[in-house]
């Protein structure tokens, strides 16, 4: 692809993206709020059926993304983001109009069955990318969940004020249009001669880990991964619940403090990576990033005043140098043609940790907040991330000295 082709290519994927994640971020400040009304019960209780939505998509999702992203190594990236995209906005429209919690849960797992453009995405911008300019591609990615999460999550406060329904349409609305976007502008990333045919053997879960387990390179890098995903955890199946329970925020307030959170994580993964990535390299990127997630999460378990959770973000958010470097270093050891399954694969794992992930945090944060709770602890699910963090950082550590040896 000529490099003036590559620009608008990367262009479009990040616009792409970007209306993507506002239209997710778009219904997170009224999910309490939502799930509440639904079962007619308190916080606390609504945070164990947000975990519970998180994994009916996540386990879909898991079965589905591997024949997704085989599907796309043989038919190209585009029709794949475009069915994902019609996918989301079935999926809100169905969340919009739910009687009651089970319609929550049918719409998550529509959303499962399509939800495929993040890992796409990631195949999309691998196909288009040297290995020099990947790891600034690769955080493309994060700048469209950081600016997705400024518009969305501000937008989907201010429209929560009108009633908890009211995001979802929005959201369904936004996806919409970004299908016809797609539909009219995005260019294919795969050329025909790198397409290879499908297989159903590399084309579902347990094939993906074999896939991966014949990636020796990658191995115990792929296991760090997999926990700083379970612990990030904490922080986006959580968020609205423990600020709302702790601090008695509003939509509105929740909508803020993510839509800074956004701000924060675009910054850190659109500009200053791109001065950290040259001056640090990846492996040390890795090490700061992990080292910067844990010491926010730990932050946040402990706070006691609204304010401080603000501030906190800081740290948390650069964090984010971590993700991007990481992504590269394991995309750079696996040949071209296999990009759409590693990232299948990869987004399988995320898929894994997406089934354990929220109902852990949203159950440890029942566990401890219900009336019989041993004590009260609404931090806990931030400091068990901060420790999945630490040990993140030791096995990465171990993988890079045997890199160095071999």
């Amino acid at each position: 692809m000529k490099k003036t082709g590559k620009k608008a290519a990367i262009g479009f994927i990040f616009i792409t993206l970007l209306i993507d994640i506002t239209g997710w971020g778009i219904i997170l400040p009224v999910v309490p709020k939502l799930i509440g009304e639904l079962i007619h019960s308190d916080l606390s209780e609504a945070a164990k059926y947000g975990g519970w939505l998180g994994f009916a998509y996540a386990i879909t999702q898991f079965i589905f993304a591997p024949i997704v992203g085989n599907l796309s190594d043989k038919y190209g990236r585009r029709p794949i983001i475009l069915i994902s995209l019609f996918g989301f906005a079935i999926d809100y429209i169905l969340l919009a109009i739910a009687p009651s919690i089970g319609w929550l849960f049918f719409g998550r797992i529509i959303a499962g069955l399509t939800g495929a453009s993040i890992s796409t995405a990631s195949a999309y911008i691998a196909d288009i990318s040297t290995d020099e300019d990947r790891t600034k591609n690769f955080g493309l990615i994060g700048a469209a969940f950081g600016l997705g999460f400024i518009i969305g999550p501000v937008i989907g406060g201010l429209l929560g004020h009108y009633g908890a329904r009211v995001p979802f349409y929005a959201a369904a609305m936004l996806c919409m249009a970004n299908f016809l976007y797609g539909l009219l502008i995005l260019p294919e990333s795969l050329e025909k001669d790198k397409r290879r045919s499908f297989n159903w053997k590399r084309a579902n879960p347990i094939g993906t880990f074999n896939f991966l387990r014949k990636q020796s390179k990658i191995s115990s890098l792929v296991v760090a991964l997999i926990l700083v995903y379970v612990a990030l955890h904490a922080v986006q199946s959580n968020w609205h619940f423990f600020t709302m329970y702790k601090f008695n925020w509003t939509e509105r307030t929740v909508g803020l403090s993510l839509g800074l959170l956004g701000l924060l994580i675009g910054l850190v993964q659109g500009v200053l990576i791109r001065w950290t990535t040259p001056k640090l390299g990846e492996q040390k990127s890795v090490y700061f990033g992990l080292l910067f997630y844990a010491l926010g999460l730990m932050l946040f378990a402990f706070t006691n005043k609204g304010w401080m959770m603000f501030v906190f973000l800081i740290p948390y958010s650069l964090g984010g140098i971590c993700g991007p470097a990481l992504q590269s270093i394991i995309s750079k050891n696996v040949p071209s043609n296999e990009q759409g399954e590693l990232q299948g694969a990869l987004a399988s794992l995320v898929s894994t940790t997406s089934i354990i992930g929220p109902p852990i945090m949203t159950n440890l944060f029942y566990y401890f907040t219900h009336d019989n709770a041993p004590f009260e602890f609404s931090g806990a699910p931030f400091f068990l991330a901060s420790i999945l963090m630490s040990i993140s950082a030791i096995i990465i550590y171990f993988a890079f000295q045997r890199k160095s040896k071999s």
